[in-house]
């Protein structure tokens, strides 16, 4: 029998971004803890076929992994999902996960280019967390975690709004983690280099730009999107209760580099 500081029985995750990669690693990996999740997504089809199977792979209650598809960078469809997530029960813990990059020079973006960047990556993280806090300081302890970036700690070649919304997101958690403290909900980041999903492969094919990866990560390999999402799972856990406005990045080292 798990101590109940490694386990998140009866508690229930909001996780966005929900239908693959990253966001997907994250629901399996909180189910795995026992979690109820809820999961949320723009591509319908998608999420449903990312529901199922994780319903397939954790057979129990009807209720233990729901979807409802959205766009979290709509105000309205924000209001729903929290709506939809009192509706449930209300909410133990956010995984703001959802993001979008659109990479070039800095002079070659255009206005609604580089807004619709920081729109997904953090505005409409910090209205979910604002949305949020009502049903999460309903409980003892609650987690906000954020799915920043390394790309929000030092230059790689995102293109600079990007790193901004990232660092951006950061700083947010931290903020938010000092004030939100005395409501009982804790917040944290992880900031991932290079991880092996769907988004990243098309560069990571091009093998002279994969042998220039690999040589500014110690570990010397791609990121698994299992190992972002063992790191959410920690900062949700009861054994994490006393780590808040930590930002812990999931990077085989990278950050650390020197020369």
């Amino acid at each position: 029998m798990p101590s109940p500081r490694w386990t998140l029985d009866g508690q229930r995750a909001l996780v966005t971004g929900a239908s693959a990669g990253i966001g997907f690693a994250i629901c399996r990996e909180l189910l795995g803890f026992g979690a109820q999740v809820l999961m949320t997504a723009r591509d319908a089809e998608q999420l449903e076929a990312a529901r199922a199977e994780l319903e397939d792979a954790f057979p129990g209650p009807e209720d233990a992994v729901l979807a409802l598809p959205a766009d979290v960078t709509d105000e309205d469809q924000r209001a729903e999902l929290i709506d939809w997530a009192r509706g449930q029960g209300g909410l133990h813990i956010l995984v703001n996960n959802a993001g979008g990059n659109l990479t070039r020079p800095a002079l070659d973006y255009g206005e609604d280019q580089w807004r619709e960047i920081f729109e997904v990556n953090l505005f409409s993280a910090f209205e979910l967390c604002r949305l949020a806090h009502p049903l999460l300081e309903r409980h003892a302890a609650s987690s906000i975690v954020n799915v920043g970036s390394v790309s929000g700690l030092t230059h790689v070649r995102t293109g600079a709004p990007y790193g901004m919304s990232k660092a951006g997101l950061h700083q947010m958690t931290r903020n938010l983690a000092v004030e939100w403290a005395e409501d009982g909900i804790r917040v944290n980041a992880v900031a991932p280099w290079y991880i092996r999903t769907r988004r990243t492969s098309g560069k990571l094919a091009d093998p002279d730009y994969l042998d220039e990866v690999l040589l500014r990560t110690p570990i010397g390999r791609i990121g698994e999107p299992e190992e972002v999402a063992a790191a959410v799972a920690f900062l949700c856990l009861p054994a994490a209760g006393y780590i808040t406005g930590e930002c812990i990045a999931v990077d085989g080292g990278f950050s650390r580099y020197g020369f």
